[in-house]
């Protein structure tokens, strides 16, 4: 495969990545999102969350999030969600709105935050 090849195919991944999993929230708008009330959910591991983390944030890993909606309280309730790269939060915002919730905010990795 020539490199022009290999090119239009990663443009066509990224494109479908932004169909699949939608498109990610400014960094501002999350803070004022988590500053009016949303809650704010980092879906990385636990050992990865004890390691540092945003102030504030609720830890369930993606793996678990579909089993522990109920946890997340009303489904009116806006979230921000994040992860190290932004891989897995993509699939939890995902697993969110199939579950109900209506206003899920993916901000990627948590290094989109910059406090």
């Amino acid at each position: 495969m020539d490199w022009i090849t290999l090119a239009a195919l990663g443009v066509l991944f990224l494109a479908g990545c932004a169909f699949v999993f939608g498109k990610r929230v400014d960094p501002a708008k999350a803070r004022e999102l988590v500053a009016n009330g949303a809650l704010l959910l980092d879906v990385r591991s636990p050992e990865e969350f004890a390691s540092g983390h945003i102030k504030g944030a609720k830890n369930i890993p993606v793996g678990s999030v579909a089993g522990r909606v109920s946890e997340l309280g009303d489904r009116s309730r806006a979230i921000v969600v994040y992860c190290r790269s932004g891989m897995r939060s993509s699939r939890a915002a995902g697993v969110l709105r199939d579950a109900g919730f209506a206003h899920v905010h993916d901000l990627g990795g948590m290094g989109n935050w910059r406090d």
